[in-house]
């Protein structure tokens, strides 16, 4: 990658971290390029983990570089997050929490944890991050730690610290809301320490000291793909697989008592694997527009959620609805009519390009947008409806179902 690293620039010389819209012009992201997690996926252990086949690293990893270089061409900063979770661990207190984070008690036992965490905590940040990231087998625990029941009867190759593969999709984990950041709380057990991660980079790296919180991690669960800033103001959150009712509430409450929404509005999506967020059915591709999955298009419905007046913001919320999402979210948006662009041109055609995340875009400004290549006909109507396409490859990045939007978490864009 040709960017100048983060770390040799000082901190008020970078963009400062607020986003309040989808489509603003990016300015910072978060990625995460592929690693070592990766490569511990196999044929017994890829559903667990959440990913449907597995990738060939080394072409991921090109296939992300090239992700990268397209938005540093578009004058966007990208900060991987294997380099911010090294700066965060060089504050002392970052990296004894770390070894913590890492341990489960619970499985492994207290004489294990305890040995484990003490070999951790002697790690350097470099070491440690990679650990943290790719997990550990107990194989690679020194044999002079942890002699135990729990190691004896486990096979060598077993995980004593799992790995972590789908840190890949940054956007789940933490989203930024205004200038505030909420970091989610994560619904399936192949993604739980991930949330602790990110809490370690945001609290330690010197970037994002100061950076207030929006909804607390250990509340109901919330992931970053079920969160949309349709505008400055209004966040549409799905419910479903991975995001609940309790969890989307409890984020709307946090967004108006901070002052960060007036309008909520909480949409179901199916509970399956090909809609397992929000923005795998849409994505805002310009201020007035969206790429939508037509077989929900008509279907999509919407609780508006908004700050009890009389109460005070945060103290109450008015839930009202059903209503259908596109009338919903364009009333909100104080617009006439949101522009609707179809992923494909027929059933079958719409349902392929879903499935390869045809709705999952980047937006780098308004009508410009990161698009995966494979989805041919559904760029080619997004282009037709106005849309600048920067296609980029993605078939060994999209095996564990995600596309551009999914890669990546803005931490800055310019207001509309």
């Amino acid at each position: 990658m040709t960017a100048q690293p983060a770390s040799d620039l000082a901190v008020h010389d970078l963009p400062v971290p607020k986003v309040d819209s989808e489509v603003g012009p990016l300015r910072a992201v978060l990625l995460h390029r592929p690693g070592a997690e990766l490569k511990r996926l196999t044929p017994r252990n890829n559903d667990q983990l959440l990913f449907d086949s597995i990738p060939w690293v080394d072409r991921a990893q090109e296939e992300h570089d090239a992700f990268a270089e397209t938005l540093v061409s578009r004058d966007v900063e990208v900060l991987l997050l294997a380099d911010a979770l090294v700066t965060a661990l060089s504050d002392e207190r970052a990296h004894a929490a770390a070894a913590d984070t890492a341990v489960d008690r619970r499985r492994v036992g207290h004489e294990l944890a305890d040995a484990l965490s003490s070999h951790l905590s002697t790690l350097d940040n470099t070491v440690l991050a990679d650990v943290l990231m790719a997990g550990m087998t107990f194989e690679e625990l020194p044999a002079a730690e942890g002699a135990s029941l729990v190691r004896k009867m486990h096979h060598p190759h077993d995980f004593v610290v799992d790995p972590l593969p789908n840190l890949l999709f940054t956007r789940d984990s933490s989203v930024w809301i205004g200038n505030r950041v909420a970091i989610a709380s994560l619904a399936l057990p192949a993604r739980n320490r991930e949330t602790a991660l990110l809490d370690l980079i945001y609290a330690y790296h010197p970037r994002f000291r100061t950076a207030g919180r929006a909804y607390g991690a250990h509340s109901a669960p919330v992931e970053g793909g079920d969160v949309l800033l349709l505008a400055p103001g209004v966040l549409a959150i799905g419910v479903g697989e991975r995001t609940t009712p309790a969890g989307a509430e409890s984020l709307a409450r946090s967004a108006f008592a901070d002052g960060l929404a007036h309008t909520v509005l909480a949409v179901p999506i199916a509970q399956d694997r090909a809609t397992m967020h929000l923005d795998t059915v849409c994505t805002m591709v310009d201020q007035d527009a969206v790429v939508m999955y037509p077989a929900v298009r008509d279907t999509l419905v919407a609780y508006p959620l908004q700050p009890d007046g009389d109460n005070g913001a945060g103290k109450g919320v008015v839930v009202s609805g059903p209503v259908p999402f596109l009338e919903a979210a364009a009333s909100a948006m104080g617009i006439d009519r949101l522009r609707v662009i179809d992923t494909g041109l027929d059933p079958v055609t719409a349902e392929r390009e879903q499935w390869d995340d045809g709705n999952n875009t980047l937006a780098v400004g308004p009508g410009v947008v990161v698009a995966y290549e494979r989805n041919v006909e559904t760029n080619e109507r997004l282009e037709a409806a106005g849309i600048e396409v920067l296609r980029i490859r993605g078939s060994e990045l999209g095996s564990g179902r995600g596309g551009p939007r999914c890669m990546s978490c803005p931490i800055s864009r310019a207001s509309l």
